[in-house]
């Protein structure tokens, strides 16, 4: 049984993908199909590859932030809490709220022989502190077990450790504004510390300018008797944070000032999404570039085949049949090189790291510096919708490159493409 008796569909995929192939003397169309195929392949490649490390980027991110933030925090608007106890009491047993623990944060210096260093001093309850933050994770040398109420023992930065020329067992001075009154006259207030535990998240936002002491021991050092800066929040869902926070505010009645992980570090998650946004448009550029080198390949299609479109026509193929030819052609192009795509851009996603470590030793330069991202090495997170998302605009690219070729195919007419045959 021939293949145009099987139906008009068999019959024009079966001619269709004969037109694939190219024959040998005619290798340039074959050749211009396999650039269109490389080019969305490519294109498809590198934008699954850029979007899964902007969204390992953005989750990594917002792990290491949660690892030493908590998801909000609530303080007087004195700058301390007098009855925080009572509060964290009233606020217990609120639905979402996973754990409550009181903080004391100030800005200091640290000095170490002839380094100093403005840092953010933070106080916690190392009982309660787990239950906020996983910083207990990023210690090494010790966790917050080895913070003691009057040891005045404080973790510092590894980064922060290294700049000041100080290691575990070692002492730093602390220096914050806060003066003492003597007969010299106002100095700032001073105290020692002994090196406890090194912080490492991975960021250096918090590896460079963070030391974390005893809740105990910052009362003394900021005078702040049995007050508090304010009490940190940890919630079952920390998106929601922002919302659960102001209603416990709005309930406790009063004056507070209320902040969560998500306004503290908004910048750098709309920076993020906007990036993501800029980078998805201008790759698909470089995919829509790609898709409509396939017009130029089936142009070359169209006139070579003008007098097998003819023939056709003339044994009774309809417009909508040659149409359909054409189509499946430039069809097949875009399904070969988006299929190649994601295969190549889920191979670089998932090798990333491996990747970006390798041209940094080949080339002996570092690609992820973490002064300037934040981060010490390149995550990446590939996600189903992001990978749907560009199959899709490659497949409807691809297929609307076919359409004007074809409907030139569709319009030969048999008695003009003949006449000029030899």
């Amino acid at each position: 049984m021939s293949e145009r008796a099987r139906g008009p569909a068999a019959y024009a995929w079966w001619i269709g993908a004969r037109y694939l192939r190219a024959r040998r003397d005619n290798r340039f169309v074959g050749f211009i199909s396999g650039i269109s195929m490389a080019g969305i392949a490519l294109g498809v490649a590198v934008l699954i590859a850029v979007l899964s490390v902007m969204n390992g980027f953005e989750q990594d991110l917002q792990a290491r932030i949660l690892g030493v933030v908590s998801h909000a925090t609530l303080e007087g608007t004195e700058g301390h809490l007098d009855d925080w106890r009572e509060l964290r009491r009233r606020t217990a047993g609120r639905p979402g709220v996973v754990a409550i623990a009181p903080y004391i944060e100030g800005r200091g210096m640290l000095v170490a022989g002839d380094h100093s260093a403005g840092v953010e001093l933070r106080a916690v309850e190392p009982l309660d502190e787990p239950a906020v933050s996983t910083l207990n994770r990023h210690l090494s040398g010790g966790g917050l077990d080895r913070l003691k109420a009057g040891a005045y023992r404080i973790l510092l930065g590894h980064t922060l450790a290294s700049d000041l020329g100080v290691a575990i067992g070692d002492t730093v001075l602390v220096v914050i504004a806060q003066g003492n009154v003597t007969p010299a006259g106002v100095v700032p207030r001073m105290r020692r510390f002994t090196v406890a535990g090194l912080i490492d998240v991975g960021m250096y936002e918090y590896d460079r300018g963070l030391a974390v002491l005893h809740l105990a021991d910052a009362r003394r050092l900021f005078r702040m008797g049995d007050s508090v800066t304010g009490l940190r929040f940890a919630f079952a869902d920390g998106a929601t944070a922002g919302r659960q926070i102001r209603q416990i505010a709005e309930g406790l009645g009063g004056s507070y000032l209320i902040s969560d992980w998500s306004r503290r570090h908004g910048n750098f998650f709309r920076s993020i999404q906007v990036t993501k946004s800029i980078m998805f448009v201008v790759l698909l550029l470089v995919v829509a570039v790609a898709a409509f080198n396939i017009i130029s390949t089936l142009v070359m299609v169209v006139k070579e085949k003008r007098s097998d479109i003819a023939i056709l026509r003339t044994l009774g193929g309809s417009p909508r049949e040659i149409l359909t030819i054409f189509v499946v052609q430039g069809a097949a192009i875009g399904i070969a090189g988006t299929a190649a795509g994601v295969g190549l851009g889920l191979l670089i996603a998932r090798n990333i790291t491996a990747i970006v470590g390798g041209l940094e030793r080949l080339l002996g330069i570092t690609l992820v510096d973490p002064q300037v991202y934040f981060i010490s090495e390149l995550p990446a997170d590939v996600q189903s919708g992001d990978v749907l998302a560009i199959v899709v605009t490659a497949f409807v690219l691809g297929i609307a490159a076919t359409i004007y070729p074809a409907w030139r195919a569709a319009a030969t007419q048999p008695a003009e493409a003949l006449r000029h045959e030899v």
